[in-house]
């Protein structure tokens, strides 16, 4: 795929006669303006406006002009980040407030929300700088006061909900779709999808194939978008892992960072359900280890009250909700072993860990990891190795106990997970997000069209492999 400047019918249109006349009365002052810069920019531009003129389509000159104020650097390239989550702690979340983070002090960044959301709170929750990033809100009528967002529920017979966001996407040089809503249309000039699993299937109102970029979280995702939409990804990029806390002694505690889904699809309740079979089991081995569960929630949240409710039968079961960044960390620095069960029992995919960035962040901090044995949980636990992996809660249990059991080989499974998170760190993140955007602004400032082949080249990324 290149990376291709993408024109849409301008809903408002002057007279053939005003356009080409505008565009006349541009050229000597932009000539003027280039002077002196480079001549390629030079020509580039001038050709563009009397093509638009003969088009007349003056919203397409008001683009050339946009562009044209970012190459001479009389403003900074801006930037539209669409997180219709934003407000809930999440994984995914994390993903775009890095790239946030990244970006703010080149760029002008704008946070696209369906309601009001304190940046600082969510600076907070991941221990990010967003001080230099905002926020604007872009009501979704459809969707009124539902707390979520779910894109599934608009049926093609209706006008699409998500034009609101496509309208204000607009007003951006680069739009950013972070959270997979693939019936929002990209009206930037360049724009990037990034997909951490293509949720549901292509029907009307589907856009992503309308983006500049595709960026896949995990191979796992990758393949998953050849398959279920039938696009490649134009680069795979792993989520950063930044919750490293300093080492300290590890406890009898066994830890479990997702957010608690409505759906349950985290499987809070199942290892709940382990733990205390596991206790029952095993009471002399497993006295002193606590099972503590720590995640994001939005509010009255039927799943939540279930889950604390059964822990509550239980005092060596705690529960925590929404909980700071540095509690987080410290919670993964006390920990010895760490849960993830999502996609138990599941066949289909998108119910299947994507990813597992909490993983990542619990071997970051020697975490023993012991996770479903699907989705992103193969590409980053090496069985055997630096964690294990299951397929039933038996399984779950035997591994467990086999670790608290056996302190040499925690500790052999401590050590090999937290060189293993190595991999995934935020830096190496931070620069492929740097080197995306170069690729990007390059286009957006020089008028020629770059090479897209370079998005995988220039991320250091590997071909996708099938995961699933």
């Amino acid at each position: 795929m290149t990376l291709s400047r993408r024109r849409f019918a301008s809903s408002a249109r002057r007279s053939a006669t005003d356009v080409a006349q505008t565009a006349a009365e541009l050229i000597a002052p932009l000539q003027t303006l280039l002077r002196g810069q480079n001549r390629r920019l030079d020509g580039h531009v001038l050709h563009e406006l009397q093509e638009l003129a003969a088009r007349s389509d003056i919203r397409a000159v008001d683009r050339l002009l946009k562009r044209v104020q970012v190459a001479l650097g009389h403003r900074r390239m801006s930037v539209g980040i669409y997180d219709h989550a934003l407000q809930v702690v999440g994984g995914g979340q994390k993903y775009a407030a890095t790239i946030a983070a990244a970006l703010q002090e080149r760029f002008e960044i704008t946070y696209l929300v369906n309601e009001d959301v304190d940046l600082r709170r969510v600076a907070d929750w991941y221990g990010l700088d967003l001080s230099r990033s905002r926020t604007r809100v872009v009501p979704l009528p459809f969707y009124g006061a539902r707390q979520w967002i779910d894109s599934s529920i608009a049926t093609g017979e209706m006008e699409n909900p998500f034009d609101p966001v496509a309208h204000a996407s607009a007003d951006y040089d680069v739009f950013v779709n972070a959270n997979m809503l693939e019936k929002v249309r990209p009206l930037a000039p360049l724009s990037v999808f990034l997909c951490h699993f293509p949720d549901v299937h292509a029907r009307r109102h589907f856009a992503a194939h309308e983006y500049t970029v595709l960026v896949a979280n995990s191979r796992y995702a990758a393949e998953w978008l050849r398959r279920k939409w039938g696009l490649a990804a134009s680069a795979m990029l792993y989520p950063p892992v930044d919750a490293a806390a300093p080492q300290r002694s590890k406890e009898p505690i066994i830890l479990s960072v997702a957010r608690f889904e409505r759906g349950g699809s985290k499987k809070q309740l199942e290892m709940i359900q382990a733990f205390r079979a596991l206790r029952s089991a095993a009471p002399d081995r497993l006295a002193g280890w606590r099972f503590v569960l720590i995640g994001g929630s939005l509010r009255r949240n039927a799943y939540l009250e279930r889950v604390e409710k059964l822990a509550g039968r239980d005092s060596s079961i705690e529960v925590r909700v929404d909980v700071p960044f540095d509690e987080l960390k410290s919670w993964y620095g006390r920990s010895s072993i760490f849960w993830h069960a999502c996609g138990l029992g599941e066949q289909e995919p998108h119910l299947i860990e994507h990813f597992g960035m909490t993983t990542a962040e619990a071997m970051q901090n020697g975490c023993a990891p012991i996770v479903i044995d699907g989705g992103g949980q193969r590409e980053i636990v090496e069985h055997g190795v630096s964690g294990f992996r299951f397929s039933t809660l038996e399984e779950l249990c035997v591994w467990t106990l086999r670790l608290i059991e056996d302190a040499r080989l925690r500790e052999s499974i401590q050590l090999a997970a937290r060189r293993r998170s190595g991999d995934f760190s935020r830096p190496a993140f931070e620069a492929n997000v740097r080197r995306l955007f170069d690729l990007l602004e390059g286009e957006y400032t020089t008028f020629a069209p770059a090479d897209s082949s370079q998005a995988a080249e220039r991320l250091d990324v590997d071909s996708p492999r099938d995961e699933s």
